[in-house]
């Protein structure tokens, strides 16, 4: 049994997929502790993993409307975020209280992949062996604006951390970044050929899909609705979208029946279309295999949700990995992709009453891609991570 301490930040699609893998490397038999955002704090709990919050509920609803802010603004000030959120202090925080659930010989450190830095210093300080671990292929893509934030902006926060804890500074952060034991990309070897290749270092395991929360059923109308065959329209579960996204949407699904997903009330269009149905959360475990058709912002969890269950997708995708998600789908013939440039009601609708006709969909999918099985993406990244516990054997070429 070992010890593994995990830390990921962010929305719900950089946190679940953490929960769901350190579920798994609990029933593996090994004592594992997650560090992450508060609101997370009863599912963390549930999953049977040890819980340590990095912040408060309303710190983190400050952060992220900030964080939402600056990725849409031309001012990516990173330092400044930092430095009004208190992360620099945060970080040292972090490493401390990972130094003191160490065991020596026995103890393996996972964060999310370049934005993780308490792993990646808590590994130098311990001699731990670490991992990061990519939800999508675009993530490792970002190294180089990570190498250029911390050169030009984040080093001297840095630097003070790393001072304070006993580390040198870092003269090279490329070759920093290049240093973690093992890359993980929970993604399948297909998707990664459909676009721009990730670093031939990186083991890819297949999709996780993160399971939703054990408590939550169907709401009170959602099973008549589901008779219609609708479509299922979501955002995600935060507010990192265009802010013309749900407008357009729902321009564009008018006129059928559609269940909606957003679990901020003031992005919901008032007042909705006929026969268009607001939900703050649905299991989509249960749900998305009932739909028509699933119009959505490109996210990975969801993309791959779809995928599993062989229901027709059309991605809104901007900003951050989405795009990039989307067009590797679209190569294969398994999604439309509409870029902003494209959200008006003509596109929207033809796109839409398309995907809802595709009754082949499911077969053409399994044709291109194969079987989907999650579970077994999810145990290659864990029997991955177990190995970092073998010094003597090593990872394998």
């Amino acid at each position: 049994m070992a010890t593994i301490l995990m830390s990921t930040q962010g929305t719900h699609g950089d946190v679940l997929p953490f929960i769901r893998l350190g579920g798994a490397l609990r029933q593996a038999g090994h004592e594992v502790t997650l560090f992450t955002h508060a609101p997370f704090g009863d599912r963390v709990a549930r999953a049977g993993l040890e819980f340590v919050p990095v912040d408060t509920v309303s710190g983190y609803e400050r952060h992220m409307a900030d964080t939402t802010a600056l990725i849409g603004s031309r001012d990516l000030s990173w330092n400044a975020l930092f430095r009004r959120h208190g992360l620099f202090e945060q970080l040292a925080w972090e490493v401390r209280q990972m130094a003191d659930r160490h065991r020596p010989g026995d103890t393996v450190l996972i964060g999310r992949h370049t934005s993780t830095f308490s792993v990646r210093f808590a590994a130098e300080l311990l001699g731990a062996p670490s991992a990061w671990v990519a939800l999508s292929p675009s993530q490792m893509m970002l190294v180089g604006m990570a190498v250029h934030s911390c050169r030009t902006q984040l080093a001297p926060g840095m630097d003070a951390v790393r001072r304070e804890l006993g580390l040198a500074a870092v003269t090279d952060w490329r070759s920093w970044f290049k240093e973690v034991g093992l890359e993980l990309g929970l993604w399948p070897e297909w998707f990664d050929e459909a676009g721009p290749r990730t670093p031939r270092r990186v083991v890819r395991t297949g999709f996780v899909v993160p399971d939703e929360d054990p408590g939550e059923g169907l709401p009170a109308g959602a099973e008549a609705l589901l008779a219609e065959r609708p479509v299922l329209l979501t955002g995600g579960t935060s507010r990192m979208q265009d802010c013309r996204f749900y407008e357009a949407a729902v321009e564009g699904c008018a006129g059928r029946p559609v269940m909606l997903v957003a679990r901020h009330a003031d992005l919901v269009p008032d007042p909705l279309p006929d026969g268009m149905t607001w939900f703050r959360r649905l299991p989509f475990r249960d749900v998305v295999p009932r739909v028509a058709a699933l119009v959505h912002h490109g996210g990975i969890g969801t993309l791959t949700r779809a995928l599993a269950a062989g229901v027709p997708q059309v991605m809104l995708a901007d900003t951050v990995d989405r795009p990039d998600n989307a067009a590797r789908l679209s190569r294969l013939g398994l999604a439309t992709w509409l870029p902003s440039s494209s959200w008006n009601r003509d596109e929207i609708s033809a796109a839409v009453a398309e995907a809802a006709d595709d009754t082949g969909y499911g077969e053409r999918c399994r044709k291109t891609v194969g079987a989907l099985d999650p579970e077994a993406g999810l145990a290659e990244a864990c029997a991955r991570i177990e190995l970092l516990l073998e010094p003597a054997t090593g990872l394998p070429a």
